[in-house]
């Protein structure tokens, strides 16, 4: 790579740690990938309602994890239809087997960077919301400029997100919630705060409490929401 490819390359907000896929992960991919699974193409929009065989609304959830909480919501919420995106491969395959054992047939999967999802994978205000629960703080200020939500990504989520449509973020972190209602304030043109300028809003009823936010509420941790409105 030369000095001038290092000055251009993206930061990511994320570093890939794959760890070994599990024997039925594996399964997951080989037998349900060709189902659920969406394969991305630089430069080509996804035909979301071919993908999803109606034109229900589609909600796109960046880094799910494991997946068992956008299973969740897909089961609890039929008459919406879910895209997930993730980079991490087990997280992948366990969300493959989430949807297999749930009988799901509204939640699709994509194994790809989000933002570049984004940028050209997504026809401008098509999706009715987008979630991004607990992205990766990256604590250390030297790592701030790695936190996916910054200005540019702003731009992207108001171009994919429909008018009157959602942006909803939560984070565990409360220096990264103010950055996030920093950033997003400051984009007031193009999004509203649900719950008021500088405000946080209260969780939601649709987004379940994950074991990991369980556990740090009994050790006094806090959590925050942010529900924001195309403008």
């Amino acid at each position: 790579m030369t000095e001038s490819d290092k000055k251009h390359r993206k930061i990511r907000s994320y570093v890939l740690r794959e760890g070994r896929l599990t024997a039925g992960q594996q399964r997951a991919f080989e037998t349900l990938w060709p189902q659920f699974g969406i394969d991305f193409t630089p430069g080509q929009s996804l035909d979301l309602p071919g993908i999803f065989g109606n034109t229900n609304p589609v909600i796109l959830e960046i880094g799910f994890g494991n997946g068992a909480s956008l299973a969740e919501m897909a089961s609890q919420h039929p008459e919406q239809n879910y895209l997930g995106i993730e980079v991490h491969s087990p997280g992948v395959g366990r969300l493959l087997l989430e949807i297999e054992e749930r009988g799901l047939s509204n939640l699709r999967v994509m194994r790809h960077d989000a933002v570049e999802l984004l940028e050209s994978g997504i026809t401008p205000a098509t999706l009715s919301a987008v979630y991004l629960f607990f992205p990766d703080p990256w604590h250390k200020k030297k790592h701030h400029k790695r936190r996916i939500l910054q200005p540019t990504l702003i731009q992207l989520l108001a171009q994919a997100i429909k008018p009157g449509g959602t942006f909803h973020a939560a984070t565990d972190w409360e220096h990264y919630a103010e950055q996030m209602l920093e950033v997003l304030g400051a984009a007031n043109e193009l999004f509203e705060n649900s719950a008021g300028p500088d405000n946080f809003s209260p969780r939601p009823d649709y987004r379940p409490i994950t074991k990991f936010e369980q556990r740090g509420a009994r050790l006094g941790h806090g959590v925050w929401d942010l529900i924001f409105q195309r403008q």
